[in-house]
């Protein structure tokens, strides 16, 4: 397996949920007051039958109008329309909104239409109802017209290679994936394990549906992740996006 980084840019947040590019070169911290400073990157994982893209980032597009994301993936080497599987373990904007590309004209059109959109029933659901800024129907309006949907429900596998397990914490209907081949293992933690320094410090977020069984859940995956040398891939991290998990006496280091 391969894993690719497709890092979209770091962004501050505040109470609005608006998420706004932040570049530590030419923004100052100090204008930002209240804000969560987050880095936001989708993965490309090469599989022998299949290209994943686990969750689609915000949908941004640069100065040409080009979807950052598709831009990156032709950096890695491949055209969007090579990716086989969309994983998605959420719909919050942050993970969802490059499902589509919205252009200039402010029309919108499928990021991934020759691929299969793989989420949770629940959470699609949630995502019609709920009344959260996290959540953009718009997006969805599109994806539920033009795209291949495949909704899973609990835990189970989507063939020989990709398990997937709800886990709830962040939202209600979260879920995490695992892909093998022979003796690899890649991990998408979504925002159960957006980051190694949730996992090293082991704290409850105020940002989860339900902290302390997010917190938990870290430590559940990390000690997974230690005894079988998984390959964890962090969505939000802001300076190791991937990584190998140790435990060690009072906790977990990332190598």
């Amino acid at each position: 397996m391969q894993v690719h980084t497709l890092f979209e840019g770091t962004y501050s947040v505040d109470a609005t949920k608006k998420f706004i590019p932040f570049d530590s070169a030419i923004h100052n911290f100090k204008d930002r007051p209240a804000s969560l400073f987050i880095n936001v990157q989708p993965f490309l994982v090469e599989l022998k039958n299949d290209l994943i893209l686990f969750d689609t980032g915000l949908g941004f597009s640069d100065d040409q109008g080009e979807l950052i994301l598709h831009k990156n993936i032709r950096n890695a080497g491949f055209d969007p329309t090579d990716v086989t599987k969309v994983l998605m373990s959420h719909l919050h904007y942050d993970h969802a909104g490059g499902m589509v590309h919205k252009h200039a004209d402010g029309k919108y059109e499928l990021s991934f239409p020759d691929a299969e959109y793989v989420m949770n029933r629940g959470e699609w659901e949630t995502a019609f109802s709920s009344t959260s800024s996290s959540y953009h129907t718009d997006i969805f309006d599109i994806v539920q017209r033009n795209a291949q949907l495949k909704f899973v429900e609990g835990d189970g596998n989507l063939d020989e290679s990709i398990t997937y397990e709800l886990t709830g914490a962040h939202c209600p209907y979260h879920q995490v994936f695992l892909l093998t081949e022979g003796n690899e293992k890649v991990f998408f933690g979504g925002d159960v394990l957006p980051e190694p320094a949730e996992l090293i410090k082991n704290f409850i977020a105020k940002y989860d549906f339900d902290g302390r069984k997010a917190m938990e859940l870290r430590k559940e995956f990390g000690k997974r992740a230690a005894a079988e040398n998984w390959e964890c891939l962090f969505y939000h991290s802001k300076d190791q996006a991937t990584g190998f998990v140790e435990e060690i006496e009072g906790g977990f280091k990332i190598r």
